[in-house]
């Protein structure tokens, strides 16, 4: 049985974990895991955003050499770089489903507003190494099971002076879910 974190992941396992996402960048492909029964409400939405092509073309506008990198933000497909991450007011909220997963490489995790726990709408960040501070903070709703060397990639980016922006726009060409059995099964720690 493969741990994450102090979490054994096969009681991740359910009917409703049989898809992954597939993220296609200019870079390669990220394929990561859903966590349903860990982070039903979180793996609802995300799926449901994928399969009506919401991430199609937007950004991962956040990126931190060896830490992580955030996308997901609507603003990032066609609104001005300054307000990419902001988010959008009007979208549904989900609420914080902590558990006992940790952030370690290749977890993907709900972003938010820094001051509620309960504002997470569409943004999503990959850890690149491990991020105990962020435990019981953020909801993990996934893992990266392929991909982690373009998760590398993207978070090693030349960014804008002074932000964590990319220079250049690195976009989620596609977001797809693919059935789980298509890749094999999750390795070990990246």
């Amino acid at each position: 049985m493969l741990l994450v974190g102090s979490f054994p992941l096969t009681a991740c396992r359910s009917s409703a974990a049989q898809s992954v996402a597939v993220i296609k960048t200019e870079f390669g492909n990220i394929v990561f895991e859903f966590f349903p029964d860990i982070a039903p409400k979180h793996t609802a939405q995300i799926q449901g955003l994928i399969r009506s092509g919401f991430y199609d073309g937007t950004a991962f506008h956040r990126v931190e050499p060896g830490s992580l990198i955030q996308g997901g933000d609507p603003n990032s497909k066609t609104g001005s770089e300054e307000t990419w991450g902001m988010g959008r007011p009007d979208l549904p909220k989900i609420p914080a489903e902590f558990s006992a997963l940790k952030h370690v490489r290749g977890t993907v995790s709900a972003a938010r507003v820094a001051n509620d726990k309960n504002s997470a709408t569409t943004q999503f960040f990959i850890c690149c190494r491990a991020h105990p501070e962020w435990d019981n903070q953020y909801s993990i709703f996934g893992r990266v099971i392929a991909g982690m060397n373009v998760v590398d990639i993207i978070s090693n980016a030349p960014t804008v002076e002074g932000t964590s922006r990319p220079k250049q726009k690195i976009t989620m060409l596609s977001v797809t879910l693919e059935p789980r059995s298509n890749y094999p099964p999750t390795p070990p720690q990246f």
